[in-house]
């Protein structure tokens, strides 16, 4: 008799667990459609007008230094500022200097490669490197970038 009961609850428990689960599961399909529907409905009504050239340049209407912080936030994320500081401390701090370095490359970026870009009306460095050192330059530094 108590084996069936126990048998019972635990049939019952999973059923429920179960049943909430799939509640959940389709609550989280409604937002992520509904979010997923509106970003499409806010790049249609946004984008009505632009082409590559206002993609990748945004017109050349930016300045730099809002550039260079959209630069340093795409490479930055949550992992970022959550993993870095617990791999330095573990690391016994071999690892600050790397930070250090990025934090020299994107002040060098900032300061002399963005302005070098819309001066020059690049894009890319790719595009200076053809420009500087030619097309195999180019697709040399492609290559190695795809490799990397």
């Amino acid at each position: 008799m108590y084996k069936k009961i126990v048998n019972q609850l635990v049939r019952l428990t999973i059923l429920d667990v179960l049943m909430c689960y799939s509640l959940k599961f389709v609550f989280i399909e409604w937002i992520s459609l509904f979010y997923n529907f509106r970003c499409c409905g806010i790049s249609y009504f946004t984008s009505r007008k632009s082409d590559n050239e206002t993609f990748f340049t945004a017109n050349r209407t930016s300045p730099w230094y809002l550039v260079a912080f959209g630069m340093i936030g795409t490479s930055l994320s949550g992992v970022t500022f959550i993993s870095i500081p617990g791999e330095v401390g573990n690391s016994n701090w071999t690892y600050l200097p790397v930070v250090m370095g990025n934090c020299i490359g994107y002040v060098v970026i900032a300061l002399v490669l963005l302005p070098l870009f819309y001066k020059l009306n690049l894009v890319s460095i790719y595009s200076w490197l053809g420009i500087r050192f030619g097309e195999k330059a180019r697709l040399t530094g492609s290559f190695f970038f795809i490799l990397s």
